[in-house]
């Protein structure tokens, strides 16, 4: 169903079809992020992300903008720790002029100097609004307590005094290096014919450089015992952030980890959801998620409480991580896990977005798209023995990270739950 070329030039093309759709979604994929960056390059990959957007030789910024969302459409971007991608939904009937300002940004940016002084300003707000946001900032916090002192650990907008060292010339340089064909995936999914999109992006091809693609630097695993970092802020609610060191996106535990998390704590009907916010009213906010890199990966839980509650909620929390390497999950446990993971992807992959967004990350991740039926197929077969597996592969003490954020001059005891893990 997916269909994909790859051009001469190393150029990857793919595109989705689903012709019921008045929408398509376009996205122009790099693979390229904030981990790849050295430490006095950090904030490279999003600072260009932003320029992109700041006027090339045909259009101004504002032409860019009215290009798309003159006409009904949206157009965005993110950076992640691997990956840039910029991208557009709009009415199916303007792929051709959606991808010709997609382009334009890609191949025709300025980067003019006073546009660079002022976003570099912009860019500094961004940073101040996440350090003004507990929930964010405690997210940052544990990233570098998970990974010390290297890229990945970094925050993607880079600091200040980083993004005060980028220049124009670095930033050009930082670009030809690695937007390049062979690191470049331009996809479609929607109301699209693969014909189309391939005949449109085909005349662009020789313009976009060639070369080998980068590679990120490799991740450090130093930790051998559990880690504690902490800031005090003038906060009302103190936001605290349990993280432990799991696998990659290449390695087969993946999947009865992902079934795990939807038993753990990622909707209303998970055990930490319901002995927490339900059962004792510790948080209103609290959940699970994992995270997959090319080499390495995370399972984090979060949540939000009052300072005094903070030693109650982790104990709990612990246990529950216990519980899980101690006994199998439930024969119900496993059936609703695996139903709702598969209905969530099924409920996803009727968004254009969604699907672009998923043959994107597949692409680059990969090298080539997952049906989504292989990935259902597999999820299906995941067993309750392989999910108490991976609790007891990953659910150490010295795989244990803890990051808080928490009021002035006030700190809670929280080592206290590390018994129930040795």
């Amino acid at each position: 169903m997916y269909q994909i070329t790859r051009l001469q030039s190393g150029l990857t093309l793919a595109s989705f079809e689903m012709p019921h759709m008045t929408s398509v979604s376009v996205g122009i994929w790099v693979k390229v992020g904030s981990r790849y960056e050295p430490l006095e390059r950090n904030g490279a990959c999003h600072f260009i992300e932003h320029m992109l957007f700041k006027g090339t030789t045909n259009r101004s910024a504002k032409e860019i903008s009215e290009e798309i969302e003159g006409t009904g459409g949206c157009l965005n971007a993110f950076t992640s720790e691997e990956l840039t991608c910029f991208h557009a939904r709009t009415d199916h009937r303007r792929l051709e002029q959606t991808l010709d300002v997609l382009l334009d940004m890609l191949l025709n940016s300025n980067f003019h100097q006073d546009d660079i002084d002022k976003e570099r300003e912009v860019i500094k707000e961004e940073i101040s609004m996440t350090l003004d946001d507990p929930q964010q900032l405690v997210q940052e916090l544990l990233n570098k307590t998970l990974w010390p002192k290297q890229p990945l650990g970094r925050a993607i907008t880079g600091t200040a005094g980083t993004l005060k060292k980028l220049n124009r010339p670095e930033l050009l340089e930082w670009m030809d290096r690695n937007y390049l064909s062979s690191n470049i995936a331009i996809v479609a999914a929607g109301n699209v014919s693969h014909a189309d999109l391939c005949r449109f992006v085909k005349p662009h091809e020789k313009r976009i450089r060639q070369g080998p693609s980068p590679s990120c630097i490799p991740v450090l695993e130093r930790q051998k015992k559990p880690k504690l970092s902490r800031l005090e802020r003038d906060v009302e609610q103190t936001q605290i952030a349990l993280g432990f060191r799991s696998c990659s996106r290449h390695d087969p535990r993946r999947l009865p980890l992902r079934i795990l998390n939807a038993v753990l704590g990622e909707n209303m009907s998970s055990r930490l959801f319901q002995i927490i916010r339900e059962d004792k009213a510790l948080a209103y906010s609290v959940y699970s998620q994992p995270s997959y890199f090319n080499d390495t990966g995370d399972l984090e839980i979060s949540m939000g409480l009052d300072l005094e509650k903070v030693p109650e909620a982790l104990n709990l929390a612990v246990a529950e991580l216990h519980g899980l390497c101690e006994e199998p999950i439930t024969v119900k446990e496993l059936r609703m896990a695996k139903d709702y993971s598969i209905g969530q992807m099924d409920l996803a992959s009727e968004s254009t977005e969604t699907q672009m967004n998923w043959i994107g990350e597949n692409l680059l991740a990969y090298g080539h798209c997952n049906l989504l039926g292989t990935i259902r197929e597999s999820l299906g077969q995941v067993t309750q023995g392989e999910i108490q597996s991976v609790a007891r592969d990953f659910f150490k003490p010295e795989r244990m990270n803890l990051a808080i954020v928490s009021e002035v001059g006030k700190v809670p005891s929280v080592w206290q739950p590390l018994q129930f893990l040795r």
